[in-house]
């Protein structure tokens, strides 16, 4: 493979040195973001232990040994739980990346780990010296739910503040043909702007990487990049000036970098083994999803009954949509929706295809003539989604998973797309938080759904949920 040679007045340096004198906006927002969570996560610490050593006083106090005073209004065994804590999280990489930032189910599972080798390096240490059990079941208790819920909000306030920053600098990497594509797509999006592109296959060239520095990036977005040698190397190289590299993969890809590197027999190989209590995770979604909307029926019935006396009041004609919808295994079901359009608005259908913004597989106005006036608040405000909520309970749907589509649409689709039959389908999912109506190409949305398949977690499904609520409560991109 031809090598990539350094300019002449370059020094030469091992390929992972850093650049001097190259500090990003970007660099500097993701400093921010750790110290917000930083002071998020000891807030959430000390309030549990507040709650803890309040609770604690009505039952037993501290043994001598364990009672080391109080400083600024805590007991002193929470400085040393607090300071283990904040490193195990520091050192489980959730204050790393946006993602890991995120994984809050992962938060939850270190603070107990926390706790736990607490007991059992106590014990070993001096079985009679034990703190209240009544102390370190609340602490724990508080830690990992507020912790937790903390995190939730803060992330979601990041995001908020995030997308009002200056706008990232991207330049691409791309084959001809996709180059017009992915440009558009990130011109959609406020907060990006392009500002220099290249071709994958001219990736080898010298110049690349100085048309790089030249832009000002502050991200570049590769898809297609032709050997691995390349793609690390590029990756090395943008790493020295603290610019971040994203790589569209395909879903070969995608499935390799669920696997564990492993030596097997001389050979560099990804293992991928399934877990030891394989499944439990998904039974916890499948009947958490129930409870949890039934549950939400129950609040929500207030609602839902002034919604459907205004759609009664304001619009002749039934108060709810029931469409059939391509379910499981391609199974069709009746999903149901408050109705936001005319009644014969399906009959109408046929006569606005021309004006239909999309690829042709999905059907999408930008201003609906059959919307009413009631149903443009509910649409905007996601509200004639929440009838939904029967089908979950009912087991036709989940709260998370790839949109169920009408007939209509399936019809349409290529072979590949079916794969998200596969997967239960859902209220929301990453086709709605990254994009909603902005996604004019189905295979776009159908990448995201193959995404959520192959990398699915309770901890995904938590963060979708998350960002959702977010997105309707600022009423982003819903039409």
């Amino acid at each position: 493979m031809a090598q990539i040679k350094p300019p002449p007045t370059q020094k030469l340096e091992d390929l992972r040195a850093p650049r001097q004198g190259r500090q990003t906006l970007s660099l500097s927002w993701r400093w921010r973001r750790v110290l917000a969570l930083l002071v998020t996560d000891i807030w959430g610490l000390a309030l549990a232990w507040k709650l803890a050593a309040t609770l604690n006083q009505l039952y037993s106090p501290l043994p001598p040994t364990l009672d080391w005073g109080n400083w600024g209004g805590l007991p002193g065994l929470f400085w040393l739980f607090g300071a283990v804590t904040v490193g195990v999280l520091a050192r489980g990489g959730l204050y790393g990346a946006p993602r890991e930032q995120r994984d809050y189910v992962r938060a939850g599972q270190l603070i107990s780990l926390v706790y736990l080798l607490g007991l059992v390096l106590q014990y070993f240490y001096d079985p009679k010296l034990a703190p209240p059990r009544s102390l370190v079941a609340s602490a724990w208790l508080g830690t990992v739910v507020l912790v937790m819920g903390f995190r939730m909000v803060m992330t979601g306030l990041l995001a908020q503040i995030e997308g009002r920053r200056t706008q990232v600098r991207i330049f691409l990497i791309a084959p001809a043909h996709r180059l017009a594509k992915l440009a558009k797509v990130l011109q959609r999006q406020p907060h990006y702007r392009v500002v220099g592109a290249a071709f994958s296959s001219m990736v080898k060239s010298e110049a690349i990487f100085g048309a790089i520095e030249r832009s000002q990036a502050q991200e570049v977005l590769a898809e297609s990049l032709p050997e691995t040698e390349l793609a690390s190397n590029l990756y090395w190289q943008l790493r020295r000036s603290q610019i971040t590299l994203r790589l569209i993969p395909s879903s070969v890809e995608m499935l390799h970098r669920r696997g564990m590197p492993e030596i097997f027999a001389g050979v560099p190989t990804l293992r991928m083994e399934p877990p030891l209590l394989g499944g439990l995770d998904y039974r916890f979604k499948q009947y958490g999803d129930r409870v949890f909307a039934l549950g939400l029926l129950i609040l929500l019935l207030p609602l839902m009954v002034v919604v459907a006396i205004a759609i009664r009041v304001l619009s002749p004609g039934p108060v709810f949509f029931r469409q059939e919808r391509v379910g499981l295994y391609g199974r069709p079901f009746r999903i149901w929706k408050f109705r936001t359009m005319v009644v014969e608005a399906p009959a109408l259908q046929a006569e606005l295809e021309a004006e239909n913004i999309t690829d042709g597989v999905m059907f999408k106005l930008k201003a609906d003539p059959r919307v009413t006036k009631v149903g443009d608040f509910l649409r905007r405000s996601s509200i004639d989604e929440l009838p939904q909520l029967l089908n979950v309970v009912l087991g036709q749907m989940s709260l998370v998973g790839p949109r169920p589509l009408p007939v209509r649409d399936v019809e349409r689709f290529d072979p590949w797309h079916h794969v998200r039959h596969r997967v239960l389908p859902g209220i929301t999912g990453l086709w709605q938080i990254s994009g909603r109506s902005t996604i004019e190409e189905f295979s776009d949305a159908a990448r995201l759904d193959l995404y959520y398949i192959d990398y699915w977690s309770l901890n995904l499904d938590l963060e979708i949920l998350i960002e959702t609520a977010r997105i309707v409560l600022f009423g982003h991109g819903a039409y």
